[in-house]
């Protein structure tokens, strides 16, 4: 079933996969995260899920905001509205009732981390790699959930210089679960929530809003926290200055 760029499937019992296709790079639209939201809703409310799989088509698992459609935009509406899908999405897995596993190949960057590091669980190629470039895209944001993938000082590293960490460095912090071939992940990441979801579906939502409940950082509040910059960011004009230079070559000093 199909909502936009957005497909649902049921490969297991009680496992509900969500896969994102919005060619060329998976730069999702505005509209492309409320749906994304909006699935993953939908599957941790229905009593017969008891986890689900997050994956994507194409060449990488998520390249972020479309930015074409912010440079379309004469005033803020797409950005409000990107910063509000964004929000969605990001809070749709973490909040999803049941364990979100993250199936992520080639490119992981931008939202795409917001997305991972609110799921529950990272399954990755071994060609995968993840990264926040938002400095080089006239954007903030997302460093709450690059946090939650990497220790404080490399977070910090990875994020002022736009440089990406491959999955076996994630592995090797602990944050990715399995690094597998490209042409196994779909597999593995249904076998880890196929075992997963072997577990009683009441037990297993009262585990994972035990865990959230215990989280020391409100990801929601420090993620909103992070968009109110990126709002400023555009009201000064410095965001419309980096972002003309996308594609093109690297911003000046």
């Amino acid at each position: 079933m199909g909502v936009s760029g957005v497909f649902t499937s049921s490969p297991e019992n009680g496992v509900r996969a969500v896969t994102v296709d919005f060619p060329p790079v998976n730069a999702l639209p505005v509209q492309g995260w409320y749906d994304l939201a909006d699935a993953v809703r939908a599957a941790g409310r229905d009593p017969e899920i008891r986890c689900v799989v997050l994956a994507a088509a194409g060449r990488g698992f998520n390249a972020g905001v479309d930015i074409k459609e912010l440079q379309r935009d004469t005033g803020h509406s797409r950005l409000i509205g990107a910063n509000r899908g964004c929000y969605e999405a990001f809070a749709a897995v973490y909040e999803c009732e049941v364990p979100v596993v993250a199936a992520v190949h080639g490119y992981c960057l931008g939202g795409g981390i917001g997305l991972v590091g609110n799921a529950d669980v990272i399954v990755a190629s071994d060609d995968a790699t993840f990264g926040l470039p938002e400095l080089d895209r006239g954007a903030l944001g997302a460093a709450t959930h690059l946090a939650r993938l990497v220790p404080q000082h490399l977070m910090r590293a990875l994020y002022y210089t736009s440089r990406t960490a491959t999955a076996r460095e994630l592995h090797a912090h602990g944050s990715v679960w399995k690094v597998v071939p490209r042409a196994e992940l779909a597999a593995a990441s249904v076998e880890l929530a196929r075992e997963i979801a072997r577990k009683d579906g009441g037990l297993i939502r009262l585990a994972k809003a035990a865990i959230n409940g215990i989280d020391p950082v409100d990801v929601r509040r420090s993620y909103r926290f992070e968009q109110g910059f990126t709002f400023e960011a555009n009201l000064s004009g410095v965001a419309d200055r980096v972002r003309d230079t996308f594609g093109k070559e690297s911003p000046q000093p």
